[in-house]
Order: structure tokens, then sequence, then C-alpha cells
């Protein structure tokens, strides 16, 4: 088994030989790189397609044009409980280099379960996730005269794989001391190693206080992040643009702490306190050679690399459990813990505004007054009358 696309910039280039069903592979690879304005986008249509490819075309044995309504529903219980040579232990790179040629990773699975005294789990999410780009491919398929119809589409009771919840989902985010630490653990690195971590703490601070997503300060493409994004209006107020989900941007208010952050990060690089308009310098260099971290998983390194050493010294200081718990966070934790924090003072539209929310429905997810009455009011339940 063998990873069929490569990243974005090399997808278009390769095609793997040794293809049941060529034609497939072909308007897959169009269908997906119609989705290159987007590299976030394009990964996470990547994974499923390349997981339903493989299903297709060796577990059912036949082309995508073959696909009927009762296949998608043996697929979808097939995710739910995939083969275990299907199921990796680790992510790996879907493509390595060999003998200067890009060739497919050999250790590359479909599904990944780091968890491996545990069965493979498929969240809610990711069935979501399945229905939607599945159904969007077969709408791209019919308007390409590939196939007649939308299998997804058939399915009338998607109920028997989706549960509908009565509430919004919980929101994962740090705790108060859990933050504390974390930022106190990135300025005591930034104080003991400058030169390395200056950047970390610069980056603690931005994914916190201005609801950055990690896509939004690697390089990509669609856009570069750089110093010259932080701008100062008429009236003294300092923006930051970014170009965050679905290519669009946003300009994102800078307080003055994040403003101060700004200024220490810069001046550890030698730089001015503030930056100069239409400034182009990388706003997150590589450590080593020049330009921007185009590379998320860089930046995932980075933050955890900092969690790490929080949790190691909450368990010094006898915070065991609070400290077991700061375990699962991740990268996007930060995001969701400044906006937790933030719509507590700010009016939610600010909030939705600068966290580039569709709507304030989803900024009122992050507002959990309602459900700490819920919880003081349910301690009072009797069960003895």
């Amino acid at each position: 088994m063998f990873a069929l696309f490569d990243t974005l910039e090399n997808t278009k280039f390769h095609s793997p030989t040794d293809m049941p069903y060529p034609n497939d592979y072909t308007v897959a690879r169009e269908f997906l790189f119609s989705y290159r304005g987007s590299e976030a986008t394009f990964n996470v249509y990547r994974r499923e397609i390349e997981r339903f490819l493989h299903w297709t075309w060796r577990m059912k044995k036949c082309s995508i044009q073959e696909i009927k309504r009762a296949d998608i529903e043996n697929y979808l219980a097939f995710c739910q409980n995939p083969l275990q040579d299907w199921i990796g232990e680790k992510n790996v790179p879907r493509f390595i280099k060999k003998q200067g040629e890009r060739v497919p990773n050999p250790e590359w699975r479909p599904f990944v379960n780091a968890e491996k005294n545990k069965k493979y789990f498929l969240s809610q999410k990711a069935l979501q996730s399945i229905f939607a780009v599945l159904s969007s491919f077969y709408n791209y398929l019919i308007q390409e005269d590939y196939i007649a119809y939308n299998p997804v589409a058939q399915i009338r009771q998607k109920s028997k794989f989706i549960r509908k919840q009565q509430t919004h989902a919980v929101i994962r985010r740090l705790s108060e001391l859990q933050w504390s630490y974390v930022i106190e653990t990135a300025e005591q690195m930034a104080a003991q190693n400058p030169l390395e971590h200056e950047r970390t703490l610069f980056i603690m601070t931005a994914l916190f206080a201005m609801y950055l997503r990690i896509s939004e300060l690697a390089a990509s493409k669609r856009w570069i992040p750089q110093m010259g994004h932080f701008e100062k209006d008429s009236e003294d107020n300092w923006w930051f643009t970014t170009v965050g989900k679905g290519n669009k941007e946003r300009k994102i208010s800078v307080s003055d702490e994040m403003l101060s952050a700004l200024k220490r990060y810069r001046q550890s690089l030698g730089l001015s306190p503030l930056p100069m308009l239409g400034e182009n310098i990388p706003l997150i260099a590589k450590s080593r050679g020049s330009g921007a971290i185009t590379s998320t998983r860089q930046i995932r390194k980075i933050v955890q690399v900092c969690f790490d050493q929080a949790i190691f010294r909450m368990q010094q200081d006898n915070f065991k459990e609070e400290a077991e718990q700061l375990k699962a966070a991740t990268v996007h934790w930060l995001r969701h813990t400044g906006i937790s924090e933030d719509v507590k003072h700010r009016p939610r539209e600010h909030v939705r505004d600068d966290a580039g929310h569709s709507s304030s429905a989803i900024t009122d997810r992050y507002i959990d007054i309602e459900l700490r009455e819920r919880a003081h009011s349910a301690k009072k339940k009797k069960v003895h009358f």
C-alpha cells in the first residue's frame, strides 16, 4: 500500500504507476488540485480521497464510477473499523527522497493510531468530514461528466453514522493555571536561551493574543506572514493582517501587550522596535538558513517543547492533575483559550471579527457562563427527600 498524492506543490507532477484505474486517479488529482488555494483544505481532502480510492480499488475492486449508495455505507463502516494493516502507529511523510527522486514512503498508512494499546477510534467530526468531502467529490465528478449521480447524497439516514448533539461540542482550552505556567515557561526559556526561544515566546503570545491558527503563522504559496503585516492606522491603533480559513483576509486588533511582545521579539533579532510600512522581513524565520518557516509541523514542534517544559514544572510544583491534562493540549487550544478569555471582557462582535468567525453563533460557543450556572444548580439536586 502506498500514498497516492504528494504535497500540494508536488501532487500535480506525480503519477504513481501500478494503478488499476488510472482515470479515477487523474480526475481525483484534478479535484484535489482545485483546492490549491488553501493548503490546509487540500490536506484534509487529500486524506479522505486517498483513503476512499484505496478502499474502492483494493476492497471493492472497482472504479469510483461503479460505487452505489450501499457501497458508501460499507465504506463508512470500514472507516470505523479498518483492517490492522491499514493503520500506522505514527504520522509519517507520504513521500520520501530516494536517489534524488520522491518515492512513496513504505511506512505510510491511510489511518493512524498513535495509542498502541487502544482500539482505533473514528470521531464524529471525522465522520462528518468523510460525508462532506465525498459528497463534494461526487458533485465534482458529475460536473465533469465522469459519473451520473451522487451516491453519498442518496444516504437518507445519516443519523446511523452521525449522532445529533443537544449542545455544542466542548471547546478544548487551557485552564488559567495551565496558561500561566505555559506563558511563564516560554518567558523563562527566552531568558535562558534568547537566540532560540525569543521566537518561541513570540509564537506562544501571538497564538493566544491574536487567536491565530497555526497555518496563519507558517508561510505558504498564498500568504507569507511578514513584519510589515503589523500596521498602525491614523489613530495610532495597531492591526495585524492575515489570511485564514477559506483564503479570507482579515485584520486583527493588536493589544498593548501583543505590541510589547512584538517589540521584544524584533529587538532580539536586531531590528527596530516596530516595523516600517511594507517591511517584508518574514514574521517567523527559520532558525537555520534564510526565509520564513513554511512547515506547520515545525511550529507545532516549537509549541510542544514549551508545553513539555510547562508540564514538567507543574509536576514539580505538585499540580499533577493539571499537568496530566495539559499533555492532551494541541496548538489550536491556544487560539481557543485566547478567545474564551476575551469573550469574558470584550463585545462578542469584536472577538468574532478578530477570530475570523463567520457568525456570532460560533463565538457564542466560547461563552461558558451558562454551563457554569447549570453545573452549580445541578449540585443542589437531591436523591433523598
